[in-house]
């Protein structure tokens, strides 16, 4: 397979979008677009950040073989990356967790999604980090539900699915 076939194997298989891995390696959207579509290809600092943050050799990248570049660590990790594309956020976290339900207007989103990276499993010596705003429980069950699958699974990587943009009005957070 190509370097593009290999990119855009791995990249679904970490269930990361274009736009996600783009964000996690500084470049645009299309930059991901072209490489995996064999337009381009990345500048070799790029090359090799790909091959960290994607768990691959650079060889499997070039398509000379399918060795991840430490058995280890495809097995199930206690920490994975989170991107949170409508709030900026990218943290290393090994616990997530929600808020109880806010009492707001309509467009008032009604749950908060926080992480935090614990290494004694608990929120005792940590700090919680904001993720994201979510319209109901059954979004953020299902966001926290995808992030243990994917921390199970041995992803790097996980890109918030279910969260709504909101904007600060006043005293007060809508949906945008």
């Amino acid at each position: 397979m190509s370097f593009g076939e290999n990119l855009q194997k791995v990249r679904k298989d970490k269930r990361l979008s274009q736009e996600g891995l783009a964000e996690m390696l500084g470049v645009s959207r299309q930059a991901v677009s072209k490489w995996e579509l064999g337009e381009g290809y990345p500048e070799v600092d790029k090359l090799l950040l790909l091959s960290e943050k994607l768990n691959i050799s650079t060889d499997s990248l070039l398509g000379r073989d399918n060795t991840p570049i430490d058995q280890e660590r495809t097995k199930a990790s206690d920490r994975i990356r989170i991107v949170s594309p409508n709030e900026g956020v990218i943290i290393n976290a090994s616990k997530v967790a929600r808020s109880q339900q806010f009492m707001g207007g309509k467009n008032s989103p009604k749950y908060a999604l926080y992480a935090s990276d614990v290494n004694d499993m608990s929120f005792t010596h940590s700090q919680n980090t904001f993720l994201a705003w979510y319209r109901n429980l059954d979004d953020v069950t299902k966001e926290i539900d995808e992030i243990q699958n994917a921390l199970n699974a041995g992803i790097a990587s996980y890109t918030l699915q279910y969260s709504v943009k909101c904007k600060q009005n006043l005293l007060r957070t809508i949906e945008d």
